[in-house]
């Protein structure tokens, strides 16, 4: 599930997790950064207001807490057969510390590969909502990323629509400027259908 801040992704996380319990699919929910301890204390750092970081540390940072989380939870979950759900993964990386950082894309691609284990999403929800609309439902800022000006905010936005025309058999844009149960129902019809597809292939559902 990816998206600028603000666009309604976690609430989409949770609307989608329970339409699988009802139709009782094996799954895990997570976020990032975060899901391991360190992961956690590193999103600490990430978020909060009183640190100062350069692009590249930040970067480092989050590609430390996705190495933890994709070889403790991510990999044993798919290796059980269940589907992971992640609120954010490589894309926001993209999107966030290139598109919006100005960092070299082709190494946060190699970095990205080095810390998944080369395990990218099989499919990614792109919630798209413009950045004015975003601001305003996020109100006052409240981590670090948040307070980054509107200019970035905007780079990161054009990021998400770049990395959706490059590759539009795996990332699907959605409204999320409409009601949420429209945008969930939309969600789950692209991704149940995705489910049967891999379940006629004999496949496990990787994401």
């Amino acid at each position: 599930m990816e998206g600028i801040d603000g666009c309604g992704k976690s609430t989409q996380a949770t609307l989608l997790q329970d339409k699988l319990k009802k139709n009782k699919i094996p799954f895990i929910s997570i976020r990032e950064p975060g899901g391991t301890a360190a992961g956690e204390s590193i999103r600490q750092i990430l978020l909060q207001t009183g640190y100062s970081l350069t692009a590249e540390a930040e970067l480092l940072l989050y590609m430390a807490a996705r190495s933890e989380l994709s070889r403790q939870v991510i990999t044993p979950a798919l290796i059980s057969g269940k589907i992971v759900l992640c609120d954010r993964f490589t894309d926001s990386t993209i999107a966030y510390q290139g598109y919006g950082s100005g960092i070299e894309l082709q190494w946060i691609n190699a970095l990205n590969w080095k810390a998944t284990g080369g395990r990218l999403p099989d499919l990614t929800f792109l919630l798209d909502l413009s950045v004015e609309e975003a601001a305003l439902r996020r109100g006052s800022a409240a981590d670090r990323m948040e307070k980054k000006d509107f200019y970035y905010h905007q780079r990161v936005h054009q990021g998400y629509l770049a990395i959706a025309r490059r590759e539009p058999e795996r990332v699907m844009v959605f409204d999320a400027a409409v009601q949420a149960e429209i945008i969930c129902s939309n969600i789950w019809q692209t991704l149940s259908k995705f489910i049967d597809n891999r379940t006629k292939m004999g496949s496990k559902h990787e994401f």
